[in-house]
């Protein structure tokens, strides 16, 4: 079958790694800043898009500098259930089912405590998803950079949470030069606590990065992966645990982690049988949404229809839900994911 942008809108698709400071509505952006005192520099939401917009970060770090801008207006429990609740809503427009959202709950003080980010989050995607039926959890992300009393305070507000909607805990931020380590503790007190693992790695650093973040961290999947291919006997491994890759093309591109969109890796590991997902990353800094993402699969790697289907299917098969919640999803979409040609 033909693949279109309109087919590519209506397919059912989850999304298992998007950042809440990175996907803020340029209009709401407006706003909070209003709000909060902030001067952006700019009074239209084309200018605050094209402010966040990303075209010519250096590298990881300068990229992650542009969030500084929307985690400073993010520093009260109502701006963070509005940017929740309106996520879960521009999701449910594009056939999003189900929506894992990423945050690190530490950024938001002193307005909001860690306890306090995470419930006006929950709040937030609770409220979507009863206006929409979208499913959306929470991931609470440590940051490489912070120290690890915080990554274990941010592990064990999570486990607090994790009957109301928090599901894993996450390592993210610069990547080059701050090692997994130093946050062990924090994900062994997340898996204690019954909190999936995942970790961002393979994005700025090489294959060893993603092998920490199995080592380390017990990943069960890996954020972005781009670069295990420098280590084939890694890639042989990870294909034969068929452990997931959350991978974002756009994203990959504005972060330098590949030069060329037509250079990504993401068909040579999907060939290899590695369950690839696709997702944003950050809607705002990236200019996208996950309908663009497909679409960008399509049109720079080559993939049709139903190998777009089984990439959907992927992110729904490896959500981190409790397996009687998963199969009653992939139940709900299995019909729509048949998809041959």
């Amino acid at each position: 079958m033909t693949v279109t942008r309109a087919w590519l809108a209506r397919l059912p698709k989850a999304e298992l790694h998007t950042h809440l400071d990175g996907c803020v509505r340029p209009e709401t952006l407006l706003e909070l800043a209003d709000a909060a005192h902030v001067d952006l520099g700019v009074s239209t939401p084309e200018g605050a898009r094209d402010l966040l917009f990303v075209r010519d970060a250096r590298d990881l770090d300068d990229y992650l500098s542009r969030f500084v801008v929307t985690v400073s207006v993010l520093r009260t429990a109502w701006a963070l259930t509005r940017v929740a609740d309106e996520l879960v809503r521009d999701a449910a427009a594009e056939n999003i089912r189900y929506l894992e959202v990423r945050f690190c709950p530490a950024l938001h003080a002193p307005g909001v405590t860690i306890d306090g980010a995470l419930e006006a989050v929950l709040e937030g995607l609770d409220r979507g998803e009863r206006a929409t039926g979208t499913i959306a959890r929470v991931i609470a992300c440590a940051l490489r950079t912070l120290p690890p009393a915080t990554s274990t305070a941010i592990a064990q507000a999570a486990v607090r949470h994790r009957d109301r909607g928090v599901v894993a805990f996450d390592l993210a931020g610069a990547e080059v030069g701050h090692p997994p380590e130093p946050h062990a503790d924090a994900f062994r007190l997340a898996a204690d606590g019954g909190l999936h693992r995942t970790c961002h790695a393979g994005e700025a650093a090489g294959a060893d990065s993603i092998r920490q973040a199995l080592a380390v961290c017990g990943a069960e999947r890996v954020g972005h992966g781009v670069r295990l291919a420098e280590s084939p006997a890694l890639e042989d491994q990870i294909a034969d645990l068929g452990i997931p890759l959350e991978m974002c093309l756009s994203s990959n591109l504005h972060t330098r982690a590949v030069a060329r969109l037509e250079e990504h890796p993401l068909r040579r590991y999907f060939e290899r049988g590695i369950p690839v997902t696709l997702n944003t990353d950050s809607r705002l800094m990236d200019g996208t949404t996950l309908t663009d993402e497909y679409w960008l699969a399509h049109t720079a790697l080559g993939f049709g229809a139903a190998a777009l289907a089984r990439i959907a299917r992927n992110a729904f098969q490896h959500a981190f839900l409790p397996d009687d919640a998963k199969q009653r999803l992939l139940a709900s979409v299995a019909a729509d994911l048949e998809v041959t040609a």
